[in-house]
C-alpha cells in the first residue's frame, strides 16, 4: 500500500515529518532521479535520494527499520544536541539520524532525549501532547504565595499561556535556593522568561526530566540507551504505539 512521502521518510528515520517537509520544499530528496513533491506516494520501490545520497528501502516494501533512543547530557552554552552529533561522541545509530525530541535553549543544559523515529519525533514535539518537563532551578531568593499561584493560574507570554504544573523547593537558601519546576507544553523551551514574568530572577536551569526520561547519574556529555519501559512510555504519552518491537537496551 502507498504511503505519503513525509510518513515513509519519518519512518525511515530521515527526520522528523515537519524537516522533511521543509526539505522537499528546498529540493533536496528526490524520487527516481526527479524533485519529490509534498504529499506524494510511494510504494517503497523507488531510488529516493537525500541530498544526492540513497536512502535504503525495504526492497518491494516500505521500510520498518528498529529505531534507537538515546539520552543525553547537554552541556551549558551549546548548540543543539543533535549539532554534529560525531563531535559530541553520540554513538551513530543503526539507520537514519538523530532527532531531538526534546529541545533546549542556548544556555539551558541537561536531558536531552533524541530518537531515529520521526513520526513518534513528531507527535512528541506538537504543542498538544501533554508530555511533562521537569527543571531543576537555581532562583535568586525564595519564590512567595502569590507568585506561585501566578505561575500556576499562567503566564501569558508571545508563545502563548504557560502554566507551571508543579514548583517544589529543593535544597540551598538564599542566592543559591533550588527548585523543581515542571511543565507541560512543548512550545516552550526556556524557563528564565516565565519566571521574570512573576518577577523571579533565575541564574541557572537544567533539566532532569523528560516524561518518563530522568536524568539520573548521567553526568554532562555523556549518553545511555533509553531501557525498553522508557521507550514505551514515550510511544504511549505521544498517543501511538511502535510500529515494531523497540530495540532492548
Amino acid at each position: 500500500m502507498p504511503e505519503r512521502i513525509q510518513k515513509v521518510l519519518a519512518n525511515a528515520g530521515i527526520g522528523s515529518r515537519r524537516s522533511i517537509e521543509r526539505w522537499v520544499a528546498e529540493g533536496r530528496i528526490t524520487v527516481d532521479g526527479r524533485i519529490a513533491k509534498i504529499g506524494e506516494q510511494l510504494q517503497g520501490r523507488e531510488r529516493v535520494c537525500f541530498d544526492g545520497k540513497p536512502i535504503r528501502l525495504a526492497a518491494g516494501k516500505l521500510a520498518r527499520p528498529r529505531h534507537d533512543f538515546l539520552a543525553y547530557y547537554k552541556p551549558g552554552a551549546t548548540r543543539g544536541a543533535t549539532d554534529e552529533h560525531a563531535a559530541l561522541k553520540l554513538p551513530r545509530p543503526r539507520q537514519g539520524r538523530w532527532i531531538d525530541v526534546s529541545p533546549l535553549d542556548q544556555n539551558t543544559s541537561g536531558l536531552v532525549v533524541l530518537t531515529t523515529d520521526g513520526e513518534l519525533a513528531s507527535r512528541l514535539m506538537h504543542p498538544s501532547t501533554p508530555v511533562e518537563r521537569e527543571y531543576a532551578v537555581r532562583l535568586l531568593g525564595e519564590p512567595s504565595d502569590s507568585q506561585l499561584r501566578e505561575l500556576e493560574a499562567g503566564i501569558e507570554l508571545d508563545t502563548g499561556v504557560a502554566k507551571v504544573v508543579k514548583i517544589e523547593a529543593g535544597r540551598g537558601s538564599g542566592s543559591n535556593a533550588w527548585h523543581h519546576v515542571t511543565l507541560r507544553e512543548a512550545r516552550h523551551r526556556d524557563l528564565r522568561p516565565i519566571l521574570a514574568a512573576v518577577g523571579l530572577a533565575v541564574s541557572r536551569v537544567i533539566r532532569v526530566r523528560y516524561d518518563a526520561v530522568a536524568l539520573g547519574e548521567l553526568y554532562r556529555g555523556a549518553s545511555r540507551p533509553l531501557a525498553l519501559a522508557e521507550t514505551k512510555a514515550l510511544y504511549a504519552v505521544a498517543g501511538s504505539g511502535p510500529r515494531r518491537k523497540a530495540a532492548a537496551n
